[in-house]
């Protein structure tokens, strides 16, 4: 089916009371940056619905653009009709018919809103779907498991039909829940945790530690490239590039293997915290997973925590891996963090890192580390920012006509 229309939902977003209107304005704005491609498309509210109406423009491309859009929970493609009984029949036997394998099995669900409309739900239902049977003879009726449902929602301003409901990408629109640091390390599970965190509507900017030589600008040019993916489904991504090589080679040159990556945990929370003052952001994000690793056991995140005055959200701290890893497949993130170039986290590894660091023990030796501040402050300072962004266009402003619809 080639549809004429797409009709948005927008889910969690009809909970929000009297912010509804803002947090659908910035879905909106989000959709309008997809269709600054398709000029002949254009977006249309009417009484508790929105709809883009294509007007020409192909279907398949916005429909990939829309699944990336915080906020919007599904759409469906759609066949806009008269409000005619004939009209009505006929456009739902198109809808069946443009199935490339035909159904075996279907039933019709009317939405008559539009109370005026001399025939009621239940006389709907049969004289829509018994006018498709007669013309599809293998066709039957099946309430409860049917392959396809056929919608027809009827209108004042017109009759809507569509088959197909596409899964939006959910959650809040991206913006709408303050600013957070990622700390991004190149490997499977910091990609994930910033797409979890902007559905939930907060905007990221990445921080990524290198140690140039240990690391290579391959492994630079890959986190590069995962920021790139996370813009898609927002405007831009502001990327902090920390130089990490002196702290970690002076932490090295300490002896104290075990505990060598809860200090170098700790120094990048400090750092990060001190980029997040900067930027008026207001948590640091990680993808630590419960267990995975060394660092990531109770005892070690509770000591590497306790470095940090700002909150520290862990959006995959309790998924198991092979979770983490459908979902950086599913946004497309998995081949670009499976390449194999070392971060600065792997270079150094000790052979038995503590599970069970002790903060006092921790803490006494940081505290013989004098030169530990101004090596942070130096961090900060030589940071390189890059402000990464998707192949979107600027956001446009919101028509008049179309905040007033709001």
């Amino acid at each position: 089916m080639q549809p004429d229309h797409i009709l948005l939902r927008f889910g969690e977003l009809t909970l929000k009371g009297r912010n509804r209107s803002r947090f659908e304005n910035q879905v909106v704005s989000h959709v309008q940056r997809i269709l600054k491609g398709y000029p002949n498309a254009s977006l249309s509210k009417t009484f508790g619905r929105v709809y883009i109406e294509l007007n020409g423009e192909p279907y398949e491309p916005i429909k990939e653009g829309l699944k990336k859009v915080f906020g919007l929970s599904s759409f469906s493609p759609v066949l806009k009709c008269a409000v005619d009984l004939e009209e009505i029949q006929k456009v739902a036997l198109s809808a069946m018919l443009s199935f490339s394998k035909e159904p075996k099995t279907f039933k019709v669900r009317v939405k008559r809103a539009y109370k005026a409309f001399p025939y009621v739900t239940q006389e709907l239902n049969h004289l829509i779907g018994s006018y498709v049977l007669r013309q599809m003879k293998d066709l039957k009726v099946d309430v409860h498991h049917p392959e396809v449902e056929l919608t027809v929602e009827i209108r004042e301003e017109g009759t809507f039909v569509y088959s197909e409901t596409v899964q939006g990408a959910k959650g809040l629109p991206v913006d709408s829940s303050g600013k957070s640091m990622l700390m991004l390390s190149g490997g499977i599970d910091s990609p994930v945790a910033g797409w979890y965190a902007m559905r939930r509507g907060i905007q990221i900017e990445a921080v990524h530690f290198h140690s140039y030589p240990y690391t290579s600008e391959r492994a630079k040019q890959k986190v590069i490239d995962l920021t790139r993916i996370l813009s898609e489904y927002t405007k831009e991504i502001k990327l902090h590039l920390v130089p990490f090589t002196e702290i970690q080679t002076r932490l090295k040159q300490m002896k104290n293997d075990n505990l060598l990556i809860t200090l170098m945990r700790r120094a990048m929370f400090r750092i990060t915290e001190k980029l997040a003052e900067k930027e008026q952001a207001m948590a640091i994000i990680t993808g630590e997973n419960l267990g995975q690793v060394a660092s990531q056991t109770m005892p070690s995140l509770h000591v590497i925590n306790k470095v940090t005055g700002i909150p520290v959200l862990r959006p995959l701290i309790m998924m198991e891996k092979q979770e983490i890893i459908r979902v950086a497949e599913e946004i497309g993130t998995y081949e670009t963090s499976i390449l194999p170039y070392e971060d600065c986290c792997t270079i150094f590894l000790p052979k038995s890192p503590s599970t069970n660091p002790n903060l006092r023990l921790v803490e006494k030796l940081e505290a013989g580390m004098d030169w530990m501040d101004e090596e942070i402050d130096r961090a900060v300072r030589d940071t390189e920012v890059m402000t990464i962004t998707s192949d979107m266009k600027d956001e446009p402003e919101l028509s008049d006509e179309f905040e007033r619809l709001f």
